[in-house]
């Protein structure tokens, strides 16, 4: 099987080592402007050779791993260059734009529009992680508009890798991971920027940062050329969860102003149920 993987990054270059590693067999070929990222994949054994749109006729599977507005270009591109029996599929945080973009492409059977739910804050292949899929959930929007053999084969490779796959349409995955992804980047971004701009005039301040303050920033190291796109193509979800945390921290702030402790214990304790929906570890008061 020959594999292309445009855009070595984080998502596709940890695809590249998982298909190594799982289909020893296969021939995995890489595809990026970045010349360093491709000499970097090389070097890392991520791709077997370097390639060029020109080959994508031979190929029988793409993983798309570049920026979510330049999916919006490239991947009527790369749908024009595969054959009948290639599948393409993507890793982008946003699916809705993407899909209306490739609704009457003549080719549209071939695209599966994925987004596997797992990262770090770090880029380029040397980020890329074995076994980063393991015990993930990888959305699939729109599964219906894809060829079903091209389905078969795409899905068997997320099974292989451990992914649990769900099917959404693409107005509700955007909604959604509006919540649970975009928001705490956001968040993490704007914490960073707040001590940032404290720590000018106070040098100490990063000496007392603990291991707390760390995890929530830890997003806050993420590539603004990856995220900004992604705020833009989801601007509208992004803006309605950005409201009700506001009002949140609003309602917080007041909660402290008037002294209302018991008010802040219970804010809090309602909110430790996370816990149990993410962990399974019971509550006690």
């Amino acid at each position: 099987m020959n594999v292309f993987i445009i855009g070595i990054g984080l998502i596709g270059g940890s695809f590249g080592k998982d298909i190594k590693r799982l289909r020893p067999e296969t021939k995995v070929y890489g595809i990026d402007t970045n010349p360093e990222h491709l000499e970097e994949a090389l070097a890392l054994n991520i791709i077997d050779a370097k390639s060029t749109y020109d080959a994508l006729g031979s190929a029988d599977m793409v993983i798309v791993g570049v920026p979510v507005d330049a999916m919006l270009n490239e991947l009527p591109k790369i749908l024009d260059l595969v054959n009948d029996d290639c599948v393409v599929f993507d890793g982008g945080s946003t699916k809705s734009h993407v899909c209306k973009v490739l609704e009457k492409h003549p080719k549209r059977r071939n695209y599966l529009s994925c987004h596997p739910i797992a990262g770090t804050e770090f880029s380029g292949p040397s980020a890329a992680i074995e076994s980063l899929y393991k015990g993930k959930t990888n959305i699939i929007c729109e599964v219906e508009k894809t060829a079903f053999k091209l389905q078969e084969k795409t899905i068997e490779l997320f099974r292989e890798m451990g992914m649990r796959i769900r099917y959404m349409n693409p107005e509700a995955h955007d909604k959604h991971i509006a919540y649970v992804s975009h928001l705490s980047h956001i968040s993490s971004f704007m914490l960073g920027k707040t001590v940032i701009e404290k720590e000018k005039n106070e040098r100490d301040i990063f000496d007392m940062a603990g291991s707390g303050f760390e995890s929530t920033v830890r997003l806050a190291k993420s590539s603004p050329a990856m995220w900004t796109p992604i705020f833009k193509q989801n601007k509208e979800n992004v803006v309605e969860t950005l409201n009700e945390y506001i009002n949140n921290l609003e309602a917080f702030k007041q909660l402290l102003l008037s002294d209302d402790y018991e008010g802040i214990y219970n804010e809090m304790y309602n909110t430790n149920k996370i816990r149990e929906i993410l962990n399974g570890i019971p509550l006690n008061k």
